[in-house]
């Protein structure tokens, strides 16, 4: 990424602040809803994945931390606040997606990628569709959850468009105030086994790039930190609808990015 110009560097550079806005935000999304348009800059998917891991690992524990700090400045003060991390359900879900990661990281199994991705994207706008309705889809039966979860997980560990099929899952059993902070560290863990097998491969994590892209950023995640906040102030209905619209977002590009290649 030595050889682009001026506007190519100053596109990146917007798409990355984009994606730390989208992350912050709403707690995912900040590579599926970038990677599209990184893509149409730079055709190159593994300059920019290594990237996007590294943030993703930054942010996550940031996040997290700072959500578990807060707790301990509450409780100081004599309230009882509730974890900002649902531990109960993200060990539940992370018994279920282990071993389906573990096999898309190394490959034992490999499915045609445009049925893969047009199954996840199906099943996620369905979920979308009553977040937008306000009238989010329940399971009755938990192993259909458990299905949905293994699934994310292993796509999760094959690329990045496992996310919003998780968060369909996980926003029907956490609560709004613990669902953000409760992915990232979902995320933290997911993303340190891929970044392994990044490690593994040799693939160039493209750590110089960072010194430029990370505060981009970082731009994004301030603004996405005063959006959140709205966002948990703001009525249930509102949470959900903003939830909805942006995973039918992701599953409409995901479509069309899978029916393209």
């Amino acid at each position: 990424m030595t050889d682009l110009l001026w506007y190519q560097y100053a596109l990146i550079g917007l798409i990355f602040a984009w994606s730390g806005f989208v992350r912050t935000s709403l707690g995912f999304g900040g590579a599926v809803l970038a990677l599209p348009f990184l893509l149409l800059v730079v055709n190159e998917p593994l300059l920019f994945l290594p990237i996007i891991a590294i943030q993703l690992l930054i942010f996550s524990s940031w996040i997290a931390w700072s959500g578990h700090r807060q707790l301990r400045k509450e409780e100081v003060a004599g309230a009882s606040p509730q974890s900002n991390v649902d531990w109960g359900y993200l060990l539940k879900a992370l018994k279920i997606m282990i071993i389906p990661k573990l096999i898309g990281v190394v490959g034992l199994l490999t499915l045609p990628a445009n049925v893969m991705t047009s199954i996840i994207f199906a099943i996620v706008i369905i979920y979308a569709i009553g977040y937008v309705l306000n009238k989010p889809f329940k399971s009755q039966n938990k192993y259909v959850d458990y299905v949905l979860l293994a699934l994310g997980g292993y796509v999760s560990g094959t690329s990045l468009i496992g996310a919003p099929l998780i968060v369909a899952v996980f926003a029907t059993h956490v609560a709004k105030a613990q669902l953000r902070d409760t992915l990232f560290v979902l995320w933290f863990i997911l993303v340190v086994i891929k970044m392994v097998s990044f490690l593994i491969a040799g693939v160039d994590l493209q750590l110089i790039h960072q010194l430029w892209l990370l505060p981009c950023a970082f731009v994004g995640h301030l603004v996405g930190e005063k959006a959140h906040r709205y966002m948990l102030k703001a009525d249930t209905g509102l949470f959900f609808r903003v939830l909805g619209a942006v995973l039918i977002l992701v599953s409409v590009v995901g479509l069309i990015s899978s029916s393209a290649s």
